[in-house]
């Protein structure tokens, strides 16, 4: 399996930020962290071998890379007004910085899903409601779409455009609704375990379909607690059956 590090200096998060690339060829799926910001974190806990023979195969290249939930959300030296002013300057990594440099290493235009478990599905199912136009569909499992997880109740319109439970049901614009209704590659995943935050998956779906927005729910057993073994599972059943 062809495997890069790779870093990018960036002018929006005023630090370098490092990057993993797995494979040759095939969609991009851009893998946010679950469980930290470290962009290792997926290959280190067998998410990427999990996966491995589609990679392999061309199926798919894997973009993972750093995020920044401890020098926002999580840093309790910053303000609530400097968290948010973080998300947002985020917000403009992935848009200005992130996916053209996927593109230029991807060798064209080449669609990406975004993916992630637990924080990371926030991240993914949030970057690909607020611009269906640059991505072409996310996976979220084991998730939370309300930004007040992070916030500790702060909520100001920064974070008003970040939670997709908040604007997601006020969206009227026909131009983005446009992107959602015509991209069928929303894969919504959670387990009934007890440890499972399964109203937030309900929530979502509910909104998805009230808005007409084609998605799947997929709800896994009790047996499937969050974790890397369940999210290594569903990822792969994910890009077997859907991709």
């Amino acid at each position: 399996m062809v495997t890069n590090y790779l870093s990018i200096l960036s002018k929006n998060l005023s630090k370098e930020i490092r990057v993993a690339v797995y494979g040759h060829y095939g969609f991009v799926l851009l893998v946010f962290p679950a469980n930290s910001d470290d962009y290792k974190e997926s290959e280190e806990n067998g998410l990427i071998q999990a996966i491995q023979p589609s990679i392999e195969k061309g199926k798919c290249r894997v973009v993972t890379f750093d995020t920044i939930n401890q020098s926002s959300w999580l840093n309790n030296d910053l303000s609530n007004e400097e968290k948010s002013d973080m998300h947002l300057k985020f917000n403009n990594f992935l848009v200005d910085e992130l996916v053209p440099f996927v593109f230029k290493e991807s060798g064209g235009l080449l669609p990406i899903i975004t993916c992630g478990a637990n924080v990371g599905a926030y991240h993914a199912a949030n970057s690909y409601f607020r611009r269906p136009d640059l991505f072409f569909g996310t996976i979220a499992m084991s998730g939370f779409f309300n930004i007040e997880y992070l916030t500790n109740g702060y909520f100001d319109t920064n974070c008003y455009f970040n939670s997709p439970i908040h604007y997601l049901p006020l969206l009227e614009d026909s131009y983005w609704l446009s992107f959602l209704r015509s991209n069928h590659h929303i894969y919504i995943l959670t387990s009934t375990h007890p440890e499972e935050n399964q109203s937030e998956s309900y929530y979502l779906t509910n909104i998805l379909t009230n808005k007409e927005i084609p998605h799947n729910l997929d709800i896994w057993g009790t047996e499937r607690a969050p974790g890397y073994e369940t999210w290594n599972a569903m990822l792969s059943k994910i890009i077997d059956v859907y991709l």
